[in-house]
């Protein structure tokens, strides 16, 4: 569908920019992630290398940018974006700031990579118009089940 062809690279282009600038420039990064990399690395079992950390997440946002865009894998692209844009939001802590203006840019960055989880969501769900997987294995169950309780009264008939 044309709609899929238009609105792939556009919700992907933020990411594969951002994956970039954050390979490119870790080390101005990497001051705004710390505080969450502290709390999310040692549960997670991840490093504390801050800079690594921000370069990792940068790939993953434009390998998963690539992969939407492209229309290749969206669905997985979809989901590694959504694992990449998490604890980028949650580099926004707007809640914390004390200088109006830095509160309100913040926010505004914020809400936007909720409203991009909101998209990315919707791309991750996506079929394509195709029957998912579990609607594939429901009417595969069903199916079997048919075609047992056919098996049944066919055996039944031929013994009497």
């Amino acid at each position: 569908m044309i709609v899929r062809r238009i609105a792939r690279p556009l919700l992907s282009s933020i990411f594969i920019l951002g994956g970039v600038n954050a390979l490119r420039y870790a080390s101005a990064h990497k001051d705004a992630a710390e505080p969450v990399i502290k709390k999310l690395a040692a549960p997670l079992g991840l490093p504390e290398d801050s800079e690594l950390l921000v370069r990792v997440n940068g790939a993953a946002m434009v390998g998963g940018g690539v992969l939407v865009a492209t229309g290749k894998a969206p669905r997985l692209g979809s989901l590694v974006l959504l694992s990449s844009i998490i604890p980028t939001t949650l580099t926004h802590q707007w809640w914390t700031e004390t200088d109006p203006e830095k509160k309100q840019g913040e926010q505004i960055q914020f809400f936007k990579n909720l409203s991009l989880l909101g998209g990315l969501l919707l791309a991750a769900a996506d079929t394509e118009g195709k029957p998912g997987l579990s609607y594939r294995a429901k009417q595969a169950k069903n199916s079997a089940r048919r075609e047992a309780k056919l098996a049944a009264l066919q055996a039944k008939n031929a013994a009497h």
